[in-house]
């Protein structure tokens, strides 16, 4: 008899192609038919007797984990693992399916839109169009800028692959010695804090940890040039959201480009509505093409395993 996979997450639960194509392989699949949000009781329960999860953001917690006696892999549709409790995983002995950086360019673009259309004014110009307001400011050029990138994963050597034609002087940063591919890429190993204080544009890349939760505080924020741009297509919690609300207010820096929030979706709408930030619901990894794969990545691993 064919296992039990059950998926949690809504995106993959509402992809037609995704659900047929898990279906010809698992036909006892459920889906979130209701597009639920489930926090840890509500996931509870709507895994109950599954033996395969698929799961996007959902909180595949130690609680979450035990309530489930008969799981055997959580699928992750998508790439981070923040959400997913890895040490409860392996001491209940079940598998994580994970595919790192399958939606890497969908990312990298959205990043490289996000970098173009801050300096060429593009948010701002198309905004006071709107209200009739007709303003030439075209910014300036991101060719020559220089670029700071935290994290240089799957993400972010595809962003630098994507900047090679604007010439940019790119400075990077990652918690792994990387020092032959910053060589061969010609792109500077700096310190987090040089990149605060010497980009024009600082984007971040990392996975959301204890270590890297909140690491754009305050603190970095004020180190930023006042001319600077700040992105975040990564992960919300990495970005301490009241010290950038501050910073773009008092103008302490230039302005800021959001796809993640600390809490999705985002209803903090004084942030949102912010002349200089730029804010997108979370769609760095959305493209119709990134769907198929992340989905394909995840029933992929659950076929492996059960096959």
């Amino acid at each position: 008899m064919s296992p039990v996979v059950t998926v949690a997450s809504r995106a993959f639960s509402g992809n037609e192609t995704l659900r047929s194509e898990l279906l010809a392989i698992f036909p006892r699949a459920k889906f979130n038919e209701n597009g639920e949000a489930f926090a840890e009781e509500g996931l509870v329960d709507f895994l109950a007797g599954a033996e395969g999860a698929i799961v996007g953001i959902e909180p595949m917690t130690g609680r979450v984990l035990s309530g489930c006696p008969e799981l055997k892999i959580v699928s992750k549709f998508g790439v981070g693992l923040d959400n997913v409790d890895q040490a409860a995983c392996k001491e209940q002995g079940i598998r994580i399916g994970w595919t790192g950086g399958v939606n890497r360019r969908c990312v990298s673009e959205l990043t490289l839109g996000f970098l173009l259309a801050a300096g060429h004014n593009m948010f701002k110009s198309a905004g006071e169009m709107r209200t009739g307001i007709w303003e030439k400011d075209g910014g300036h050029l991101l060719s020559g800028r220089t670029v700071g990138i935290i994290g240089v994963g799957h993400v972010g050597k595809d962003l630098i692959q994507l900047l090679q034609p604007f010439n940019c002087r790119i400075l990077a940063n990652d918690i792994i010695d990387q020092s032959s591919y910053y060589r061969d890429a010609g792109v500077e190993e700096v310190t987090k804090e040089q990149i605060f204080s010497e980009a024009d544009y600082v984007t971040v890349h990392t996975p959301l940890t204890e270590d890297t939760r909140n690491m754009i505080d305050a603190a970095a924020l004020s180190s930023m040039k006042p001319t600077a741009h700040l992105i975040n297509a990564a992960r919300g919690g990495i970005v301490d959201e009241a010290a950038l609300k501050k910073a773009l207010v008092d103008g302490r820096i230039a302005g800021a480009s959001l796809d993640v929030f600390v809490e999705e979706p985002c209803t903090d709408l004084e942030l949102l509505g912010l002349p200089n930030l730029f804010a997108t619901p979370h769609i760095a990894g959305n493209a119709v093409e990134s769907v198929l794969a992340m989905g394909r990545s995840a029933i992929g691993h659950l076929r492996k395993h059960f096959g």
